[in-house]
């Protein structure tokens, strides 16, 4: 092989050589700014157990209009809802709680909601349309009018009561809502719940001071009533949130006055029985 010949073999070999390693060289540096670029890329952020509760498809329009004012994920979050109790939902309504809780405990756990031929009437359709088809696998309804709950001792991990323990204090017989009991009503709870077990309660602001009379005239409840009355009771309070807050509202107006309704100021409490 002559030197001309060898020296052409060598030039191409160093050429090849160059090329191969800026090659290298360029893909190491684009894997390089992917990874940087991966690594500055905002994380999508993950969802709560509580939010994708509340996300569940299954709910109707009309509940997803009204999470904004009601805040269901923050709630049962400070409530320290989880999977797999059993929770009894006092005076369930429309089930709008209840559907939330039955996609919240999930297959392991167990909704009761409670209900009666007064707050059937007050509904309207919104119950039948809730629970038609089974549509709600966890969840059973307990019909129990006043004075007349009766439930198995410890079996139950949760209770809540919202917007509802004003009614407590008032009565109207001739619309099937006779007086409560309230101390036997709340022995009754006492009784059903687990040591250790939760109560929420949510519902209207009375103003300071006001008597327990505002239960059937404003359907309010001074919060101080609500506390000294479970704590009668056997309940610890275990905490208090403000997240449902509004200072605008006007404590002399019923309820359901229609500036007001779904706006009131509203107090959340997390009571405890007591290990």
């Amino acid at each position: 092989m002559s030197t001309t010949t060898r020296t052409r073999i060598f030039v191409a070999i160093g050429t090849i050589f160059a090329l191969a390693v800026s090659a290298c060289g360029k893909h190491a540096d684009e894997e390089h700014a992917a990874a940087h670029v991966a690594e500055e890329a905002p994380a999508e952020p993950a969802t709560s157990i509580y939010e994708d509760a509340v996300a569940n498809d299954a709910r109707s329009a009309a509940d997803r209009a009204r999470d904004a004012g009601r805040k269901p994920a923050e709630v049962l979050e400070f409530l320290g809802i989880t999977p797999g109790m059993t929770v009894l939902d006092m005076f369930s309504g429309g089930g709008y709680y209840t559907e939330i809780l039955s996609h919240l405990v999930g297959d392991s756990g167990h909704v009761i909601a409670q209900s009666n031929e007064a707050y059937l009437q007050f509904v309207g359709d919104e119950f039948e349309e809730r629970y038609l088809g089974g549509r709600l696998g966890n969840a059973q309804v307990l019909m129990a009018e006043n004075n007349e709950l009766t439930l198995e001792p410890g079996s139950i991990d949760a209770i809540m009561l919202v917007l509802s323990f004003h009614d407590l204090f008032y009565a109207a017989p001739d619309q099937g809502w006779p007086a409560f009991d309230v101390p036997a009503f709340l022995t009754e709870l006492h009784t059903g719940l687990r040591s250790g077990g939760i109560v929420g309660i949510i519902d209207h602001y009375a103003a300071e001071g006001a008597s327990s009379d505002t239960g059937g005239t404003t359907h309010r409840i001074d919060p101080a009533i609500v506390v000294a009355t479970m704590t009668e009771a056997g309940f610890e309070l275990d905490g208090q949130s403000d997240m449902l807050r509004n200072p605008d509202d006007d404590y002399d107006k019923v309820v359901f006055d229609p500036e007001l309704r779904g706006k009131t100021d509203r107090f959340v409490m997390r009571f405890r029985k007591p290990e």
